[in-house]
């Protein structure tokens, strides 16, 4: 392979423009410009769906040490439009290393930058919001006046990440788990028990792992299922996966889980944009946060107790909108981001139903909130 270096040009929404290199002649992309925190999990943040429109800025100033493998992938495709970076190393010193990053981004095509001042994008960021970024090689000017700047707030994305067919995966599908990942694998002792339905706005694997690590059977569904075909599984438990983009766009999800959660009567858990669909169905509001909460290491808790977590979502559930009697005799608002003070529980008085706006599953990032996949287990064992 060939190791030349190109000029590379990031140009913000603002005006502002970084001037960096990349490893190939790159093609002019578009996409939404944000920022992860995270010192490590670039693997599974290149594959992760919930990045998917968007160009990820490492605010880390050096990534790519440890290289590649075949197990760390959240998804089968690289989703992310770009990756920003201070510095890529040239080594990947680690022994389960495959392939290093540099060799990946060229293999794969994906569009990068590194050699710029990612601190001053990162403040402008803070300071003015996320914003969309166009990355380009040649014919800069040309590339600047011509292309388009629609926003993704208005683009419907979990249709496109979402899987196109059902599948089922058994607990016995033992390709699926990671030694690294999960040295607990005497629940692969355990006997089939749970048969849970998992709707897919663009999960990640980590939660399906973690689920047929507890015994469960899984039927992975696309968003655009219908209440009735959820209904003839029989299912002990739904799950609401992550995903990309703004809530408000997916109704017709809002509208199925209302009507999963008025009339089905079986254990719901949502995580990131399932939590978010989820307390829309029960007449919440969300909106958009100014840069997002994306890292490893953000605190979430409450009453002096607090759980570090993973997390990567723009969105969130507005707070005002459920302290009103009528919600407040529904849902109790278990955890805050504590950062920020933006919701990160809710759970429901009468139903089983709770979703989480950070990722217990944590692939990048710690486990501390694990437990909540048992705990949905317990949930669905009381029913």
């Amino acid at each position: 392979m060939s190791y030349s270096l190109y000029s590379a040009v990031l140009y913000l929404q603002d005006g502002n423009y970084y001037k960096g290199w990349s490893f190939f002649e790159l093609p002019s992309c578009f996409g939404e410009l944000v920022f992860n925190t995270g010192m490590t999990g670039y693997q599974e943040i290149l594959s992760d769906p919930s990045y998917a429109g968007q160009m990820v800025l490492f605010t880390h100033p050096e990534i790519g040490n440890t290289g590649l493998n075949k197990e760390d992938n959240e998804s089968n495709f690289v989703h992310i439009k770009a990756l920003i970076t201070k510095n890529i190393s040239a080594v990947a010193s680690s022994w389960r290393s495959e392939i290093s990053l540099r060799d990946y981004l060229i293999l794969k095509k994906i569009p990068h930058i590194f050699g710029i001042d990612t601190r001053s994008v990162v403040k402008r960021l803070t300071l003015n919001g996320v914003m969309n970024a166009k990355l380009f090689t040649v014919d800069a000017e040309s590339f600047i006046s011509n292309s388009s700047s629609q926003s993704l707030e208005m683009v419907e994305l979990a249709r496109k990440v979402t899987s196109k067919n059902i599948y089922n995966l058994s607990y016995q599908a033992s390709h699926f788990f990671s030694t690294f990942s999960f040295p607990t694998l005497h629940y692969l002792n355990k006997g089939s028990k749970y048969k849970i339905v998992v709707i897919d706005f663009g999960l990640k694997f980590n939660i399906l792992r973690n689920l047929l690590l507890l015994g469960c059977d899984l039927h992975i569904i696309p968003v655009t299922a219908s209440y009735d075909s959820i209904k003839l599984y029989n299912p002990d438990g739904i799950l609401l996966s992550n995903g990309p983009g703004n809530p408000l766009l997916a109704s017709y999800a809002v509208q199925l889980v209302k009507k999963l959660v008025n009339f089905a009567n079986i254990p719901i858990l949502g995580i990131c944009m399932g939590h978010q669909i989820l307390n829309l169905a029960l007449g919440s509001q969300t909106f958009k946060l100014k840069f997002g909460h994306r890292g490893l290491n953000h605190p979430s808790g409450s009453n002096h107790y607090s759980e570090i977590t993973s997390q990567n979502h723009g969105y969130a559930v507005e707070k005002s909108s459920l302290l009103n009697q009528t919600f407040l005799q529904l849902l109790s608002i278990v955890y805050f981001n504590l950062n920020d003070s933006t919701i990160s529980v809710t759970c429901h008085k009468k139903l089983p139903i709770f979703s989480v706006q950070y990722h217990p599953e944590a692939s990048p990032g710690p486990r501390d909130s694990e437990y909540l996949f048992q705990a949905f287990i317990n949930l669905i064992d009381q029913v």
